[in-house]
């Protein structure tokens, strides 16, 4: 109701309003550490850090859960929102005292849709604000960003692919190829990572890179991540049922997975559903979410390590993670971002990055895996310093099982 008197008034005085719709990130890992009694605790925080810090604000309202909007009339332009935006993620960021010394930071998000550019109404200024939101989200949290016609169609285009991968996943669209991972040294077969491809019916071959954002926003991440294990190493036991040695089968494991906090018994039930040994089984994580649950993650690489899967840290050297954490955690693998490959032919690196990792990873006591080598003379030089496996082009494409094990795999005793 008061958006609308507000509408009504800019639009007899020709004013503009700017709605910001906000989201705390993280804020699940506060009800899931602290307990929901915290939670509520730093919702009510909010509102009244909120209306404290933005008096001047015409309005500000809980939409429900741990989402907030702000209603604000009479400013200049389009900078002086984005310095408003800017003052609330500033503002929020700051650290919260939850009661007997429990204290939290949390990031914000903000969508920003303005009267009269973006809609005419409360609920279209509210829902492309909403949209907005989630572009701010998605593009790296703790920021802020406006509404565009080309988000709305980004919107609309997420929420089709949203409900094509639910059906793809009951009507078997989906499959895995496999690429195999070579040792530097001798040149055989370590093992190969299993990657998902969606087989659209009409649209053909859809990129992991578009559809796996929305399986992580929309939650369909942990069906999909399920399927793809449960294929795995459904497929690495028929390859041994037939008598074939494929080293280990890697898995890519998502941050919102590991957010999920039963990714070990999933990943048990299906090891015994599926008779492949524990030790056959190699999941990869990226070191942002290793970092970011630091003590969730590390009990539950503890408790991986103690049933025989092996772990791998993917994309090193990209997140914030430090000497001393990577002693802490259970990892067996370090696994060199392919960034830092690219960079070895590079005049202003010439393989210094890689060369560090390939160090670091020894003097853990790790093997290393180089990604993404696409030419012989990233090969050499990787070789020439000691890094154990390599995967990329240069070895061979991701490969449908048939054609994998066709130009990989031998009876278990050849070589």
């Amino acid at each position: 109701a008061r958006l609308e008197q507000m509408i009504d008034l800019a639009s007899r005085k020709g004013g503009g309003i700017a709605v910001l719709m906000i989201d705390l990130d993280r804020f699940k890992d506060v009800n899931d550490s602290l307990g929901h009694a915290a939670g509520d605790q730093l919702l009510v925080k909010v509102s009244e850090r909120l209306r404290e810090r933005f008096p001047h604000a015409d309005t500000i309202a809980r939409l429900g859960g741990d989402e907030f909007a702000i209603a604000v009339s009479e400013l200049d332009s389009a900078d002086e929102v984005g310095e408003l935006a800017d003052r609330v993620i500033t503002a929020l960021g700051e650290s919260w005292e939850l009661g007997r010394d429990q204290r939290v930071r949390v990031l914000a998000s903000v969508g920003i849709s303005l009267f009269p550019e973006n809609a005419m109404t409360p609920q279209g200024l509210l829902q492309q604000a909403d949209t907005a939101l989630y572009r701010a989200k998605d593009e790296g949290r703790g920021t802020f960003r406006f509404f565009s016609d080309e988000m709305t169609e980004a919107a609309r285009d997420r929420l089709a692919l949203e409900l094509q991968l639910r059906q793809a996943i009951d009507r078997d669209e989906l499959c895995l190829v496999y690429q195999p991972q070579v040792g530097l040294g001798d040149d055989r077969l370590q093992g190969a990572e299993a990657l998902v491809r969606w087989q659209h019916p009409t649209e053909g071959l859809i990129s992991p890179a578009r559809f796996i954002p929305v399986a992580e926003a929309t939650g369909l991440i942990w069906p999909l991540g399920e399927w793809v294990l449960r294929e795995a190493c459904r497929q690495g036991q028929a390859w041994r049922e037939a008598g074939f040695d494929f080293g280990r089968l890697a898995v890519n494991l998502s941050p919102h997975q590991l957010r999920h906090g039963e990714v070990d018994r999933l990943v048990r039930h299906i090891l015994d559903e599926t008779g492949l040994p524990a030790d056959r089984l190699e999941l990869e994580l990226t070191e942002s979410a290793l970092v970011r649950r630091e003590p969730e993650t590390r009990a539950l690489l503890d408790r991986l390590r103690a049933m025989g899967v092996h772990v791998a840290l993917d994309d090193f050297g990209t997140g914030y993670s430090s000497l001393g954490q990577l002693r802490e955690f259970a990892i067996d693998v370090l696994k060199i971002d392919k960034r830092f490959v690219d960079l070895i032919e590079e005049p202003t690196d010439r393989g210094q990055i890689a060369r560090v990792i390939i160090d670091l990873g020894h003097t853990l006591g790790l093997t290393v895996i180089a990604e993404g080598v696409e030419n012989e003379a990233q090969r050499s030089f990787l070789a020439a310093h000691g890094c154990d496996v390599f995967q990329g082009f240069l070895a061979s494409k991701p490969l449908p099982p048939e054609d994998f094990a066709q130009a990989y795999l031998l009876p278990i005793g050849k070589t």
